[in-house]
């Protein structure tokens, strides 16, 4: 029997992004001047307030409030009658000094030995579904998003658009698993005031409709495009009025959004969020590792859909084991157990070899921060940093390194494809 599927994103400007992005721009500045710095940054923000509170150990000193207020202009609040701005928020900095206690059990002599920065287990995902090997409901509600982003810069299409909004995408798939056709989308956008309310919700969900949706389509491949059918369900700012948004409608913190940052309710995760944490810390770190060891082994062509599960206990250079689902999609005469067996011969899930593997050591983490974790474009770019000295550094720096497909003859050599 047909069953539906659905997923949700949330804007760069929506108050818990803006937390996220904030914390990620001040890990990026750090490895930025002290790659070796270990870092722990926790973001609060509201109605004109930032706090950041968290633990650092590095050699190198930032300026915490200006990365934080350039942030927030580079989302776009840059007005105050949005009652939070970067030029005039306040900026409370908590931030101290990392515990020796779990340095201790992170730092060896070795780097190679380096211990796991805390317990827990991760989950990476992926499926044969779309070309990125990521959920479907999930890739267009970032893309939707994306797409309202920039015809809020572009400014002239829509000219009433704010920085908060949210999507979330409906899917009917078949029996065996295959999308049929969109079912729902659902749109809430921030927006300025309008004279009329009724006037209000008629313009934006006719742009919404007719102006955002093409262009999502237009981006779409082409075996998505019959999906957009003209019986989609569409809930254009449900509520009515959202005029009040961001963090002065919501306070918003750091890893709050674990699951439109992984694979949006498809597979599992582990539960530690990503944000604000060095990649010693294998929340962030073995979490990208298993999205890698996933994406290569549906890539090539091991299995149609699959779940990998990696733990650590704190300080432990080892993990205490690989967990393998291939949901049935293995065509091949082996078990799960086996494949997990194989994974461990040909990735190595010590903390300091994924740091080195996926090169985690580069400021790399800002464009993480909004519209997903995985399923990104893997690339190079030039970044620019300033110290509150004048020094400047300018960095090539590569993106989404667990995005590349490096590993899939490796695969297919270790599997006999």
């Amino acid at each position: 029997m047909p069953y539906l599927f659905t997923s949700e994103s949330v804007s760069e400007g929506h108050p818990d992004k803006v937390a996220d992005q904030i914390s990620d721009a001040l890990i990026d500045n750090f490895l930025a001047f002290d790659p070796e710095s270990k870092v722990a940054c926790e973001t609060l923000v509201t109605t004109g307030q930032v706090v950041l509170a968290g633990e650092v150990k590095s050699n190198t000193y930032l300026d915490v409030q200006k990365i934080a207020r350039d942030t927030i202009n580079k989302i776009g609040y840059t007005k105050g009658e949005y009652m939070f701005d970067g030029n005039s928020c306040g900026v409370f900095s908590a931030i101290h000094e990392q515990s020796e206690d779990i340095n201790r059990g992170v730092d060896r002599a070795s780097k190679e030995e380096q211990g796991a920065g805390d317990q827990g287990m991760m989950f990476g995902y992926a499926t044969n579904e779309t070309d990125n090997y990521m959920p479907l409901a999930l890739d267009i509600s970032h893309l939707i998003l994306k797409e309202l982003a920039a015809l809020r810069r572009e400014n002239k299409d829509i000219t009433y658009l704010r920085p908060d909004s949210k999507s979330q995408v409906t899917i009917e798939y078949s029996d065996d698993n295959t999308p049929q056709r969109i079912d729902a989308i659902v749109v809430s956008t921030q927006h300025d005031d309008f004279d009329s309310d009724e006037a209000m919700l008629d313009k934006i969900r006719k742009d919404i409709i007719e102006i955002l949706i093409p262009r999502v389509v237009a981006k779409v491949p082409e075996h998505i495009k019959p999906l957009f059918t003209e019986d989609i369900t569409y809930h254009i700012n449900p509520t009515g009025k959202f005029v009040i948004g961001g963090p002065h409608g919501d306070t918003g913190l750091t890893g709050r959004k674990i699951i439109v940052d992984t694979y949006g309710g498809k597979g599992a995760h582990g539960g530690g969020a990503f944000s604000g944490k060095d990649p010693s810390k294998v929340d962030r770190s073995a979490a990208y590792a298993t999205r890698h060891i996933a994406k290569n082994l549906v890539a090539a062509g091991l299995c149609e859909e699959i779940l990998v599960q990696v733990s650590y206990a704190i300080g432990v250079v080892e993990p205490m084991g690989i967990f393998i689902d291939t949901y049935g999609t293995c065509p091949f005469n082996i078990t799960d157990g086996e494949i997990a067996e194989k994974v461990s011969e040909v990735f190595d899930m010590r903390p300091a070899a994924i740091e080195s593997r996926l090169k985690l050591r580069q400021p790399i983490y800002s464009e993480t921060a909004a519209y997903g974790h995985m399923g990104r474009q893997n690339e190079v770019v030039s970044k620019t940093f300033e110290q509150p000295n004048g020094d400047s550094k300018t960095i090539d720096v590569e993106l989404f390194t667990w995005e590349k497909l490096d590993y899939v003859d490796k695969v297919k050599a270790a599997f006999d494809i």
